[in-house]
């Protein structure tokens, strides 16, 4: 009867305003931007937010960190 129609709770999808804001602070983090990264973090604690939006932050900064960087080219080295 009951056994098979339980509500199956859903994962909470992550802000993506927040996650931008995490993928900004990936790219600055990447480029050490210093500067931008304290801008971003002001922010999110002015904010005043949720656990869950932080968690979202994070998302946002992983998603950027998994593409791996482009290697620098040799530029003027024989071989």
């Amino acid at each position: 009867m009951g056994l098979f129609n339980r509500k199956k709770e859903e994962p909470s999808q992550p802000n993506r305003e927040i996650a931008e804001r995490g993928r900004d602070y990936a790219i600055a983090k990447r480029h050490g931007d210093r500067r931008a990264m304290n801008k971003i973090v002001r922010q999110m604690e002015n904010d005043g937010l949720a656990s869950a939006d932080w968690d979202s932050f994070k998302a946002g900064q992983s998603e950027y960190d998994d593409i791996p960087p482009i290697p620098k080219t040799r530029r003027n080295r024989r071989r």
